[in-house]
């Protein structure tokens, strides 16, 4: 990488951390704290998790559009100055409705579109996958940071403090984003990164990243769920808010060692065997947990860890594989359309979990909430029966002189005749071709 390239990688994956710490970091702890406001209810505990999905899932594409046409850097602080405003309204609300407006103004600033396409600018293709790689670590880096500060810091502060630590944390991402970020030469749209509107709703009968896209959603809804019901299932174990942490750290330490031969056996031979058993796995987890309320015993501090570690071991797995199945399913010239498709499942998932557990707890109570998860689970199994793991494909952005370009037809030809490339596609305006190879035989075209 070039100086500029690494200092690029190493300041928006801090910035992607510092947000996402941001916004994770109430999600192990407000469930516990969530009736402390005034017209609290389950549902609109659940509702105030999981709102800021919502309108994460709504704007993220609009917003990386936006940012092809007024600049990434504008794009990116507006997003960061709704975490910052959304994260003042939630500090300083006493109901519960003012807690939901406040996180849905957080997941309004949504700049996931836009700072991926600022990374495309200031890196080289040959470049790109790395950056990537290094933003999408500091996501899962964001995770487990957030599952220990939660719980640490709700013992000095209170939810109250969390919020205001947010906005904190967003206006360090704006120092952060205009003080270390180069600044791009100009803003040009990409396929690898950008989303197409035609190019989307041509997707939408792709059966198989269908199956993916419906994976992240029911993943996150899970997630979501289990994290309003898992803190609330600790205090009645015996483990106080601030030291739920000491059960979260060492599970998600622990299913590391777990996850890492599962994606290695899974990438070289057995994907769909792998998927298949991290869903199996994940709807055991749910029956686990559902169990001492369905059977009338009371779980413990260690049935719970227990569950906990299972229930990281096949969502870390699924959370790594399943990006990297969509990059190598999605058309070429399509990644960018096909992520942005991916990208907002999750976030809808993440609020249907909110929410839906919310409504489900305060109606049948937490074995219940479980024991319908679980069945969830099973419905998406059956959804992967018909998938199909592509070969190891990847996606080539070649830039073409004006000579290529004036070839046509022949350029393309040419392209398609190359060992290993599956498919070609000529962006004219942007003045490349996507290659779309099987990495086991494609040769490096010079």
């Amino acid at each position: 990488m070039l100086p500029r390239e690494r200092r690029a990688t190493w300041s928006l994956s801090l910035i992607y951390m510092v947000r996402m710490v941001g916004l994770f970091i109430v999600l192990p702890v407000f469930s516990l704290f969530g009736d402390h406001y005034s017209h609290s209810t389950p549902l609109l505990i659940g509702l105030a998790i999981g709102v800021y999905g919502l309108l994460q899932a709504c704007l993220q594409i609009p917003f990386g559009m936006l940012s092809d046409h007024i600049g990434r850097k504008k794009v990116v602080t507006l997003g960061l100055l709704f975490l910052a405003v959304g994260s003042v309204v939630a500090a300083t609300s006493d109901t519960i409705y003012g807690v939901i407006v406040g996180r849905a103004l957080q997941g309004a600033g949504a700049i996931a579109a836009a700072l991926m396409a600022l990374a495309a600018d200031l890196t080289r293709d040959e470049q790109r996958t790395k950056v990537m790689a290094s933003m999408g670590a500091s996501i899962g880096f964001a995770f487990i940071l957030a599952l220990v500060l939660g719980p640490v810091l709700i013992g000095w502060f209170s939810i109250d403090g969390l919020f205001w630590l947010t906005a904190a944390s967003a206006l360090l991402a704006i120092i952060i984003l205009h003080t270390l970020v180069p600044t791009p030469e100009r803003c040009q749209y990409s396929a690898d990164t950008g989303a197409n509107t035609a190019t989307m709703k041509r997707l939408l009968g792709h059966g198989q990243l269908l199956r993916l896209d419906l994976s992240i959603f029911m993943l996150h809804m899970i997630i979501t769920a289990v994290f309003f019901a898992i803190p609330l299932g600790l205090r009645d174990a015996g483990v106080a808010s601030d030291r739920q942490w000491l059960v979260y750290l060492p599970a998600v330490l622990l299913a590391i060692g777990v996850m890492i031969p599962l994606i290695i056996w899974g990438e070289r031979k057995a994907m769909r065997t792998v998927l298949l058993l991290c869903v199996a796995g994940l709807t055991l987890t749910q029956l686990f947990f559902a169990g001492p309320q369905l059977f009338g015993f009371q779980a413990g501090a260690v049935w719970l860890f227990i569950g906990i570690t299972c229930f990281f071991c096949f969502m870390n797995t699924l959370e790594a594989l399943l990006p990297s199945l969509v990059s190598r399913l999605a058309p070429a010239a399509a990644k960018g359309s096909a992520m942005g498709i991916y990208s907002t499942s999750q976030f809808l998932g993440a609020f249907v979990g909110g929410t839906g557990a919310g409504w489900l707890y305060g109606l049948v109570g937490q074995g219940g909430l479980f024991a319908v998860v679980g069945a969830l689970c099973l419905v998406w199994a059956l959804a992967l029966r018909g998938f199909v793991p592509p070969k190891k494909m990847a996606t080539h952005r070649r830039t073409l002189s004006q000579e290529e370009r004036d070839r046509g037809r022949g350029l393309l030809d040419e392209l398609e005749s190359i060992p290993g490339v599956e498919e070609v596609v000529i962006a004219v305006d942007e003045g490349v071709a996507y290659l779309k190879v099987d990495k086991a035989r494609f040769e490096s075209v010079s």
